[in-house]
């Protein structure tokens, strides 16, 4: 019966890794598709505005579920959400770290190179992993440490572009922009493990905490908006240039945040991260098929590499124990 509940909760695990790789990856090819088709582009931070919205109106249609009964839904809501300020201030915290972490990225590519910031970038996956050493008190044996080394340079050489030559000089200052990318990097990897914690410390439902952290969402991403698009939403209006695939594209975003946050409380972070960029190779494949990008030879060694280290990654763990136990005995023996 122990084994079968294993088997199952692996089965699970897969499917939801699965199932937010392709749903990633879905959102990527619709993205582009309608970033290149438009007539009339949208404001994307009203877009991510939205996307948090739907996010929050999904959590809260399964936490209904969840409970079965109204009487427990109005409950749950009013002992966890209304009646709990510092859980809600609790679960800002990742929303907040993500927002600066946006800034600062946009601040970085303003102050280096395109390539350099392709590199340093990806440094967020590693990060990830040593975050969670920290804070969540886990170990990584030496093998997916490699593994994750090889699938932070995999990502960088499947997003590859060669710098083109331009006669536009640009004023940048690469101390700001190193500076700006590391803290970037600091963010990814603390908010994404940060919440990580925050699911696994309770036995509150996974539901409730996503209505936490979106209520809190909807406020930061809402003044974001308004802070940097606010004169056009004022002048051409908040749904400015929507046309049925922005709001598929939406939905896409939506359903893989949801995805998102269930691999989080199932697996790990650098599980994720493994996902998204098994979603970047796939993404880039279907970008072959549909818009004629051409393969790269950076793309395939990319995508093997990001291919090999999700295998290492998921290679079982040696056991040490009995190892260890044995080699006592054999002193033991020799001893005696």
């Amino acid at each position: 019966m122990a084994q079968a509940k294993e088997n199952v909760s692996l089965f699970f695990k897969l499917y939801c890794l699965a199932v937010m790789t392709l749903v990633a990856a879905a959102y990527t090819v619709a993205l582009r598709y309608t970033r290149t088709t438009a007539k009339e582009l949208y404001f994307s931070t009203t877009a991510v505005c939205i996307t948090e919205v739907i996010k929050l109106l999904i959590s809260v249609g399964l936490l209904a579920k969840e409970t079965g009964s109204l009487d427990r839904f109005k409950a749950s809501l009013s002992e966890n959400v209304l009646g709990s300020p510092k859980e809600l201030v609790k679960l800002s915290v990742p929303s907040l770290v993500y927002a600066i972490q946006n800034n600062m990225a946009f601040l970085a590519l303003s102050n280096l190179d395109a390539a350099v910031y392709q590199v340093t970038y990806q440094l967020k996956i590693p990060c990830t992993a040593l975050c969670t050493v920290l804070m969540l008190n886990r170990t990584l044996s030496k093998l997916q440490w490699i593994s994750v080394f090889m699938l932070c340079a995999g990502v960088t050489l499947v997003q590859w572009k060669p710098a083109q030559a331009t006669k536009v000089v640009v004023e940048q200052n690469p101390l700001l922009g190193f500076c700006a990318i590391a803290i970037a990097v600091l963010c990814s990897g603390f908010a994404g493990v940060y919440f990580e914690k925050v699911l696994k410390s309770s036995d509150t439902s996974l539901w409730v905490r996503n209505i936490q952290m979106y209520l809190s969402g909807i406020a930061v991403t809402l003044v974001g908006a308004y802070l940097s698009d606010g004169v056009g939403i004022k002048e051409k209006g908040f749904f400015y240039g929507y046309t049925y695939y922005v709001w598929f594209v939406i939905f896409l975003a939506s359903v893989g945040g949801l995805y998102t946050s269930v691999v989080v409380k199932y697996t790990d972070n650098i599980m994720k991260g493994f996902s998204a960029a098994a979603a970047i190779v796939l993404s880039t494949i279907a970008s072959v098929i549909l818009f004629g990008l051409q393969i790269t030879l950076s793309f395939a060694m990319g995508a093997l590499l990001v291919c090999v280290s999700i295998y290492l990654y998921g290679l079982p763990r040696q056991d040490t124990t009995s190892i260890q136990q044995e080699a006592t005995a054999k002193e033991r023996i020799i001893g005696v």
